[in-house]
């Protein structure tokens, strides 16, 4: 009798995400190192520049991460307990989480379930006397369609806010996401440009902008770099309202002036990867993948997100995931729907079965391993992977 069939794996762990690091951004981290200014200084306001000019932002603001500078954003447009901001639970649980903080309400609209995305229709029969904002999220790097949304935020005179987390590059309708309106976006390690952790606000709101940048850093008038560079005013410090301590660095804006240069190089490999993906899984019925929007849109690949068709496949997702890991390849969770993690179902507010297509989704997804320096190899790899996956456990339930 023969024994129990060893799985195809791997030699090397294959995770899903790993950040570009070249030598030219090692080299500028080290010349901040030696500059003797390593905090706030004049690196982020280059970086806050470059950035704003590559989205067509007329102001940015880089903070310590994305939602940080949701947390500000919020605070700055005077959300107060017992208002309401529309959104998505599909997204991670910080986007709800700062709402949360505020005192505010989310109030969820459900997904389509390919795009991963709400609707404006949807948000609209979700407003009441008491919604004070929208949230919508652009998804794993493609775009929400943003028109019905300005048009709603005006009709009802609310103010949008775009988490736009996964759309550094991202174009709507021939514009880059981040102008006009306030988006937030994020450089975290697995997003398609890192500033080892960070984020930014674009705005074309003036009086939002300034007030953002005074809650990052203690509510002072000033930052550092305006108070102690030597072209900086000599003035003590003044705090004209509580703040807190989010203020980007030096060394953190360095990488990021860095890799916004090759951005687009990166986003263009990513969609050569998804490319291939979308090849292989042809070949693959158990595994579907998300659809591209209908509106005109660039898509900039940040995750390559499939879903398990586990009542055919008689396993459950994360089943699914740990056999893959066993075959040496990395995988996450994008997202489980942030109204089913534990605080939030403990409030009673949200329970399991209020949106059905956002945890239809929840329950199947994952992203598959995606970044600038895989190879085809690793993408016919991780194929073949699911593929044994998939046989090894049409074996057990024929046995």
């Amino acid at each position: 009798m023969r024994g129990p069939v060893q799985p195809l794996a791997r030699k090397e762990f294959l995770p899903f995400s790993r950040p570009t690091l070249e030598v030219d951004d090692i080299q500028g981290v080290v010349d901040v190192l030696t500059s003797g200014w390593i905090t706030t200084g004049p690196k982020c306001q280059a970086f806050e520049k470059a950035f704003a000019d590559y989205v067509g932002a007329s102001h940015a603001c880089a903070l310590t991460s994305a939602t940080a500078g949701l947390h500000c954003v919020l605070l700055a447009l005077g959300l107060q307990p017992g208002d309401e901001v529309i959104t998505s639970s599909m997204t991670w649980v910080s986007t709800v989480n700062m709402i949360e903080i505020t005192g505010a309400k989310p109030v969820f609209v459900d997904i389509d379930p390919r795009t991963l995305m709400i609707s404006a229709a949807d948000a609209a029969r979700a407003i009441t006397p008491r919604t004070k904002a929208l949230i919508p999220i652009h998804f794993a790097g493609a775009p929400v369609d943003l028109d019905p949304f300005r048009e709603l935020a005006a009709q009802h005179h609310l103010r949008l806010i775009e988490d736009a987390a996964h759309a550094a590059g991202t174009e709507y309708k021939g514009q880059r996401i981040g102008s006009p309106g306030t988006s937030i976006f994020s450089f975290h390690p697995i997003k398609n440009m890192t500033t080892a952790e960070g984020g930014m606000v674009c705005t074309d709101d003036a009086a939002l902008f300034e007030r953002i940048k005074r809650l990052k850093f203690h509510g002072l008038a000033k930052d550092a770099w305006d108070r102690y560079a030597k072209q900086g005013a000599a003035a003590p410090m003044e705090v004209v309202e509580p703040g807190f301590k989010y203020n980007f660095t030096d060394l953190q804006a360095s990488l990021g002036l860095t890799q916004l240069a090759k951005l687009d190089a990166f986003n263009a490999r990513r969609a050569e990867l998804a490319q291939r993906y979308d090849a292989l899984f042809q070949e693959v019925p158990e595994i579907s993948t998300t659809r591209p929007p209908a509106w005109p849109h660039k898509h900039t690949r940040h995750l390559y997100i499939v879903f398990l068709d586990i009542d055919r496949v008689g396993l459950t997702r994360d089943e699914f995931l740990a056999a893959l890991k066993e075959r040496n390849i990395g995988t996450g969770v994008h997202f489980k729907a942030a109204h089913l993690h534990d605080y939030y179902q403990r409030t009673g507010r949200y329970p399991r079965g209020s949106l059905p297509q956002t945890e239809w989704a929840s329950d199947r997804l994952f992203s598959l391993p995606l970044f600038p320096r895989m190879t085809e190899d690793d993408v016919r790899e991780v194929v073949a992977a699911i593929k044994d996956v998939l046989a090894a456990q049409a074996r057990r339930s024929s046995a």
